[in-house]
C-alpha cells in the first residue's frame, strides 16, 4: 500500500521546460505593460471609466499587493489625459455677506487670465488712490463743500460777535473753543483789572457773558446738521470720484470675461463695493500714515483677489486625484482661521480646498479602509456623490466643538468617479449592510489572488519581471532565475500549476536578491542570490522558529522521531508570525475507555480549541458510529488532546491524525513515530485538503534532519493536496535519495497501514470485516466495550 501512495522527487515542485522560457536572460525580453493575468479586472474597469452614468463609482478588490493600486491609478492616468479638462472652480467674495462666498466657474485657460487682471486692478488702485483725489478738479469741489459748511459755521460766529461788541465783550476762538472776555475802552481785561470792578460792573458783564453764551448755542444749534450735510457731500464727492477713477481699469475685465455673465454680474457687484473698500483701505488718513506700501497691497488682495479651489492646465485631460490621507478636511476642504486680538476670524480667501475640489470633473481614488476608519467621511462622501454637490462645512462646528463665527461658502457642482480599493470583506459587508453603496458603486472590479500558469502567463511573467527590472535599474535576470521566481510564486498561490498575483513579495524579493547580487559583485541576478534572499528573510523573522525547534532538541517538546507508541502521534501545525509563517510537528494524545462521553476535545473543553478544530473532533464521532457501531451502540469514552499547546487551536487539518492515534489507543496498536501526519478527514473516512502544506513538510523535516535521517521517516499528507508540494531542494533531494519520504493518502484507511504497519482491511457484503485486520480489531474492540456498558446497567 504504502508504494502506491508514496510520492516521486519530480512531483515536488513545478518544472519549467527549457521551451516554455527560451532565452538566456532578461535583457533578451520586452517589458510587459498592463497587468498580468487580470483580464476580469481589466474588462471590469473599462467599463465602469465608460459608463458615464450616475452610481457607476467603482470598487476595486483584490488581495494587497496584487498590482491594483498601481493599475488602477496607471489606468485612469491614461485614459483621462484623453477626455476633456475640467473647468477650475474659484472663490470670491461676497461683498454683500462676506460670510457666504461665491463660487465662479472658469475655464481652464481663463484661470490665469483673471487672476493676471485682478492683480492688475490692484496695481492700478494702487497707483490711481489716493492720486485721484489729489486732482485739482477734486480739490475745487471739496473745497466748495467746505466753504459752504465754513460760511455757515463763520455766519452765527460774526452775528454773536457784533452782539458781543454792543455790550462790550470780546470774542475769542481757536481751532475748537469760542470764549468771552470782558473789554473796557477796546481793551480786554485780564483778571487783576476785572477785580477792580465794581460789583455792579462786573455783575453786567457776567449778565452779558451768560447772555452771549445763549444767543452762541442758539446760532449753532444747527452745527451738527451742518456737518453731516458737509460730510454727506464729501462722501458722495468721493464715491463719484472713486467710480469715475474705477470704471476704466475694470473695462478690460469685462471686456475679456463678456460672455460669462456670472463673472460679470460679480465684477458688477465688486464694482459696487469697490469705492468704500478704497476709501477704507487706501484713502482713510489717519491709516494711510501708518500703513506701509506691502500692507495696503495685502488687504486689496485679501478682499479682491480670487481662491483657486482647482487648478487645471488647458488640455490637462481629467484630473486623476489620489488621497492617501481621507480625512474629513483632506476630502473636502477646510476653513482655516487666525486670531484677531483673541479671536477667531476668517474670510474667504482662508478657504482651503480638498481632494473632492482638486477631482472634480475627474476621478478620486480612495483606499475603503481608510475612509471607513475616518469619522463622518463616509456618510459625507456618499451624500456629495448622490447630491452632485460639494459643501465645504466642518463637522466640528455642527457638534459645537468649535464654537465660532465660520464661513458658508457657496456649494459647488461635483462630477466625479469615485474609486474605492479594498479587501472583499469590505466590499461583502459593505453590499450586506449599506444600501447606499449598492446604488452608488455598482461597478466591482474584482484582482484575481493568483493565474494559471500557462504559456502566455509565463511569457508575460517573465516580461513583467523585466519591467521591473528596468524600473528600478536592476541587474537583469538568468533564465535560471526566472524559473526560481516562478517557483517562489507558485509557492505563494500554494499551487505547481499556478502564479501568486502578490506581485508585491514577488518584487521585495526581486529586490533583495539584487542587493546580494551587488554585493558579490555578480554581473546578473542568479538563482544563488535569490536563495540567499529568502533564506535572509528567513533568518531575519525566525526567531521563534528557532526558539521552538531548540525545545524539541533538548527535549523540553517531547516528540519522536523513531521507534513506535500506543496513543501517541505527530500531528503537523503551522504558525503565522506577521508575514512569515512556519511548521511545526506537534504530539497528539489519546485515552480510550469504557463510558457514554463519546469523543472528548480537551481543547475545546478549557476554551483552547476554537470553532473548526471542534467540528474536526466531533466528526470522528460520526465516523466510528456510521463505520463500525451499526450493530451496537458506540459507547466509549475518548479524550483527544493537542499536548503542550498553550495558545488557541483553530482548524481540522488535525482530524486525521486524531482518528489513526484514537484507533491506536483503542485497539491498543503501536503507531510508528517516524511518521507525522496532517489532514482532514469526513464521516465517511475520506481525507480531505489542508492549507500550509509545505511548511508542515519542512517543520517536520527540519527535526528529522537534525536527528538523523533514518531512511525511515516521512510525512502522510492529503492526496488532493499532492499539486500543492512545492518544497525546499534539501527536502526533494532527500527524497529522491529514499532519506525521506512522502505519502499522499485519500482515505482512512491507507494512513492507518502506513502508521501501524497492518493491513485495514475491506469490509464484506455484510459489512465484516477480516479479523485480523485492522478494521477488524476496531470493531472487535467497540464490541467488547459495548458488552461490558450492558452489564453494568444489568
Amino acid at each position: 500500500m504504502s508504494s502506491n501512495t508514496r510520492l516521486k522527487a519530480n512531483s515536488l515542485s513545478c518544472h519549467i521546460s527549457d521551451s516554455q522560457l527560451n532565452f538566456s536572460d532578461t535583457s533578451e525580453l520586452e517589458p510587459f505593460q498592463g497587468v498580468l493575468g487580470q483580464d476580469r479586472a481589466v474588462n471590469a474597469i473599462q467599463f465602469g471609466v465608460a459608463m458615464q452614468r450616475p452610481g457607476y463609482n467603482i470598487f476595486v478588490m483584490g488581495d494587497s499587493g496584487t498590482g491594483r493600486s498601481s493599475y488602477v491609478k496607471d489606468y485612469l492616468k491614461s485614459e483621462a489625459k484623453r477626455q476633456a479638462t475640467p473647468n477650475v472652480w474659484c472663490y470670491v467674495n461676497n461683498f454683500k455677506n462676506p460670510r457666504e462666498p461665491k463660487a465662479l466657474e472658469l475655464e481652464p485657460q481663463q484661470a490665469s487670465e483673471f487672476k493676471q487682471h485682478i492683480s492688475t486692478l490692484i496695481d492700478q488702485l494702487l497707483a490711481t488712490f489716493p492720486a485721484a483725489l489729489e486732482h485739482p478738479a477734486y480739490q475745487q469741489k471739496k473745497s466748495a463743500i467746505d466753504y459752504v459748511f465754513n460760511r455757515k459755521y463763520d455766519k452765527a460766529i460774526e452775528t454773536v460777535e457784533r452782539e458781543a461788541h454792543k455790550r462790550g465783550v470780546a470774542l475769542y476762538r481757536d481751532s475748537s473753543t469760542i470764549s468771552f472776555t470782558p473789554m473796557r475802552d477796546g481793551k480786554a481785561l485780564d483778571e487783576t483789572e476785572f477785580a477792580q470792578l465794581t460789583e455792579e460792573e462786573r455783575d453786567t458783564f457776567h449778565d452779558d457773558i451768560g447772555a452771549l453764551e445763549q444767543m452762541l448755542g442758539e446760532h449753532l444749534s444747527e452745527l451738527p446738521q451742518w456737518k453731516r450735510e458737509s460730510s454727506d457731500a464729501l462722501r458722495q464727492l468721493n464715491q463719484e470720484t472713486i467710480k469715475e477713477a474705477i470704471a476704466p481699469l475694470l473695462a478690460p475685465v469685462r471686456a475679456s470675461f463678456s460672455e460669462q455673465q456670472p463673472l460679470l454680474d460679480y465684477l458688477s457687484e465688486m464694482e459696487e463695493h469697490l469705492p468704500r473698500l478704497v476709501l477704507e483701505e487706501l484713502v482713510d488718513d489717519k491709516l494711510l500714515e501708518l500703513r506701509e506700501e506691502y500692507v495696503k497691497r495685502s488687504s486689496m488682495e485679501e478682499s479682491l483677489m480670487p481662491n483657486f479651489a482647482t487648478r487645471h492646465a488647458a488640455d490637462s485631460g481629467a484630473p486623476v486625484v489620489y488621497e492617501p490621507h481621507p480625512s474629513y478636511a483632506n476630502l473636502f476642504g477646510r476653513i482655516e482661521y487666525a486670531s484677531d486680538q483673541g479671536a477667531l476670524v476668517t474670510n474667504f480667501q482662508r478657504i482651503c480646498p480638498g481632494a473632492l475640489h482638486k477631482a472634480n470633473g475627474g476621478y478620486l481614488i480612495l483606499d475603503a479602509e481608510k475612509v471607513l476608519s475616518e469619522p463622518w467621511v463616509w456618510d459625507a462622501l456618499k451624500r456629495s456623490t448622490q447630491s452632485g454637490h460639494l459643501k465645504l462645512d466642518s463637522p466640528y462646528s455642527e457638534m459645537g466643538l468649535i464654537n465660532t463665527t465660520s464661513l458658508l461658502p457657496e456649494l459647488v457642482p461635483l462630477s466625479v468617479k469615485v474609486v474605492l480599493i479594498g479587501s472583499r470583506q469590505i466590499y461583502y459587508l459593505l453590499q450586506e449592510y449599506d444600501e447606499d453603496f449598492k446604488r452608488l458603486f455598482r461597478t466591482v472590479v474584482d484582482f484575481d489572488s493568483d493565474l494559471p500558469l500557462t504559456a502566455d502567463n509565463l511569457s508575460g511573467y517573465a516580461r513583467l519581471l523585466k519591467s521591473r527590472i528596468d524600473e528600478q535599474g536592476y541587474a537583469d535576470l538568468t533564465r535560471d532565475a526566472v524559473v526560481r521566481m516562478v517557483q517562489f510564486s507558485a509557492r505563494l498561490a500554494e499551487q505547481q500549476d499556478v502564479l501568486s498575483a502578490r506581485i508585491g513579495d514577488q518584487f521585495d524579493l526581486l529586490a533583495e536578491a539584487d542587493f546580494l547580487r551587488q554585493m558579490a559583485g555578480d554581473p546578473a541576478i542568479d538563482c544563488v542570490h535569490i536563495n540567499r534572499a529568502i533564506s535572509a528573510k528567513q533568518e531575519r523573522t525566525g526567531r521563534v522558529y528557532d526558539k521552538l525547534f531548540e525545545q524539541m532538541m533538548d527535549g523540553t517538546v517531547l516528540l519522536e522521531t523513531s521507534g513506535e507508541a500506543i496513543g501517541k502521534i505527530n500531528g503537523l501545525t503551522v504558525m503565522a508570525l506577521g508575514d512569515t509563517s512556519f511548521g511545526s510537528p506537534a504530539r497528539i494524545t489519546t485515552t480510550v475507555h469504557p463510558g457514554s462521553k463519546g469523543v472528548v476535545d480537551i481543547e475545546r473543553e478549557v476554551s483552547l480549541g476554537q470553532a473548526i478544530h471542534s467540528k474536526g473532533v466531533m466528526i470522528l464521532s460520526g465516523f466510528l458510529g456510521n463505520r463500525y457501531a451499526q450493530k451496537f451502540p458506540l459507547a466509549i469514552s475518548a479524550h483527544i488532546a493537542m499536548e503542550q499547546s498553550y495558545g488557541y487551536i483553530d482548524g481540522d487539518s488535525a482530524s486525521l491524525g486524531e482518528l489513526v492515534c484514537l484507533i491506536s489507543a483503542l485497539i491498543h496498536a503501536p503507531i510508528d513515530q517516524s511518521f507525522a501526519i496532517t489532514g482532514s478527514v469526513n464521516q465517511y473516512g475520506e481525507v480531505q485538503a489542508i492549507g500550509g502544506v509545505n511548511e508542515k513538510i519542512e517543520g517536520f523535516f527540519r527535526l528529522c534532519q537534525a536527528r538523523g535521517l533514518t531512511g525511515q521517516q516521512g510525512v502522510i499528507i492529503p492526496a488532493s493536496n499532492a499539486n500543492n508540494l512545492l518544497l525546499k531542494q534539501q527536502v526533494i533531494d532527500a527524497v529522491n535519495d529514499g532519506q525521506f519520504a512522502i505519502h499522499a493518502v485519500a482515505h482512512v484507511d491507507q494512513a492507518m497501514e502506513l502508521l501501524l504497519h497492518r493491513e485495514a482491511g475491506q469490509a464484506d457484503d455484510n459489512g465484516d470485516f477480516p479479523p485480523d485486520s485492522v478494521n477488524g480489531d476496531i470493531i472487535k474492540r467497540l464490541e467488547e466495550i459495548a458488552q461490558m456498558s450492558d452489564k453494568k446497567s444489568d
